[in-house]
């Protein structure tokens, strides 16, 4: 006896048009996102729309709320969401049925790029008024991400001084042997006979030698920047011959990583104790030393207030750092150095009594953080942000920026902190 199935006629006729919404459950994160989006002001993208010919563009409510559920399901590629608007039926709902294509989508992100980053401000705000994201204790740290280039387009600044000189060179030799030619050419068919081979070669270098060119001005005015904020005679400060300058991103750096080098950026996390970010930002510096005062700010500004403790590894270590933070009224718990990679040595017996006179600050912060509490509390620092930043990576996907140079890249990692806040607000409701 044959099995009975359900009826499937994938061509049957709907005697009235589906509702998206019935097709959505209530509890979905495609409402939760509409919703949020719903109470957000967005009158700074709202009013750069003032032209009234042609076709009228699709509400700015509908591309932010696609944006935002697109980060929140690891989908960044415009292509994809754009896919995604035909193919999935959440998205369809947040779209209300419209289809924009990749490419009205990658212009609204990259024409809004600011003011979709402001949101994440906005979203912050809404998730402290659900009680997330307080302000106790709260740790920092930053993760290195690839930039939309390939390490092997960049060169040193040695390697260009020793490329200019070879390309003069060939464009010289070149530009000799292109006027025998002319001359031998002459003689033998005449004047009105020319060849375009080696007038292409002599582009082709000439194109790479203002290039080079180009990005070796650029590594000498850095230096020439950095020489004058330390007090140094900018002009007797040429830049090493070790640093480096990418020609697909200028802006990304060699950044080192446990897996080996990229060429990419630093993505700076601030992270309270149920792992809402509170304070994001990126750099294009490699070390981690100089972020964390600027982050602390970025958090003040935003919040209002600083976090009682402030805890942060090795990385973040100096003398300043800590003087710069407890001025501002947060306890600092950070590690003087960076463990060493499989050592794991004991830990000494916790220090007792009033610190000794004539401690230096690293020796005052070491015997701080030997102490009972400062094991219990440092402790929690890889429980508080590590953890976020497996989630963008590793469960979202968000492992390489798709646009270039250090404001477009903080624009999308302020989108991916902004979704990943969203995600938190979602699931502390789904639970009530």
């Amino acid at each position: 006896m044959p099995k009975t199935f359900r009826p499937y006629e994938p061509d049957q006729l709907l005697l009235l048009p589906p509702s998206l919404a019935d097709w959505v459950p209530e509890d979905h994160l495609a409402r939760f996102v509409g919703d949020v989006v719903g109470t957000l002001d967005l009158r700074r993208i709202e009013e750069t729309y003032t032209e009234e010919r042609g076709y009228p563009p699709y509400h700015p409510q509908m591309m932010v709320g696609l944006l935002l559920y697109a980060y929140c399901t690891g989908v960044y590629s415009s292509r994809k969401i754009g896919r995604q608007v035909i193919d999935s039926v959440a998205f369809r709902f947040l779209a209300a049925g419209h289809t924009p294509d990749f490419r009205t989508i990658n212009e609204f992100r990259r024409r809004h790029g600011p003011a979709l980053a402001a949101l994440f401000e906005q979203v912050l705000r809404v998730c402290r008024q659900a009680g997330l994201g307080q302000l106790g204790r709260v740790a920092i740290d930053g993760t290195k991400i690839k930039a939309n280039a390939s390490k092997h387009k960049a060169m040193s600044y040695g390697r260009m001084k020793q490329e200019e000189t070879r390309l003069r060179q060939e464009v010289a030799e070149l530009l000799r042997r292109a006027e025998q030619a002319d001359r031998d050419e002459d003689a033998h068919y005449g004047p009105d006979r020319h060849g375009e081979e080696l007038p292409a070669e002599l582009a082709r270098r000439e194109s790479r030698l203002r290039t080079i060119a180009a990005a070796k001005a650029a590594l000498e005015a850095e230096a020439r920047a950095a020489a004058g904020a330390q007090g140094q005679d900018p002009d007797d400060t040429p830049p090493a011959d070790r640093a480096q300058r990418n020609f697909t991103d200028p802006e990304s750096k060699i950044q080192r990583t446990s897996d080996g080098f990229v060429q990419g950026y630093n993505a700076q996390l601030v992270v309270a104790e149920d792992q809402l970010i509170v304070a994001q930002h990126v750099t294009a510096a490699a070390p981690d030393v100089q972020e964390a005062v600027p982050a602390m700010r970025r958090l003040k500004a935003v919040l209002g207030a600083v976090p009682t403790v402030v805890l942060a590894d090795g990385g973040y270590w100096s003398d300043a750092t800590v003087r710069t933070l407890e001025g501002q009224g947060s306890e600092v718990l950070i590690a003087t150095q960076r463990p060493r990679r499989g050592h794991h040595a004991p830990a000494p017996p916790a220090p007792r009594g009033r610190p000794p006179a004539g401690l230096s600050a690293q020796q005052r912060m070491e015997r701080r953080l030997a102490t009972r509490r400062g094991r219990r509390l440092y402790a929690l620092r890889k429980t508080l942000v590590e953890p976020v930043f497996g989630q963008i990576k590793h469960a979202r996907g968000f492992r390489q920026f798709l646009r270039r140079g250090l404001a477009r890249v903080s624009e999308e990692w302020a989108l991916v902190c902004s979704a990943h806040n969203l995600l938190k607000l979602f699931a502390v409701r789904a639970i009530a």
